[in-house]
């Protein structure tokens, strides 16, 4: 997804697969470091079990910088 079609969504979670390209990363990178250290995301993250949920408004404030 692109920052903006994150913005239009009415998600109220996003996927590491969602907000990979926003990052330009991979997105089994963002599902490591939300398992071993989330703090160095910036955002918050949910772990439940081997899946990894994203807050949407949550990461909408991270990337305007509202956070």
């Amino acid at each position: 997804m692109t920052i903006d079609e994150i913005k239009a969504s009415d998600r109220a979670i996003l996927t590491p697969a969602d907000v990979a390209p926003v990052l330009q990363c991979n997105p089994q990178g963002i599902r490591d470091a939300a398992r071993r250290h989330p703090e160095w995301l910036g955002f918050p993250v949910v772990c439940i079990g081997n899946r990894v949920k994203i807050p949407r408004e949550p990461f909408l404030a991270y990337w305007t910088g509202k956070a």
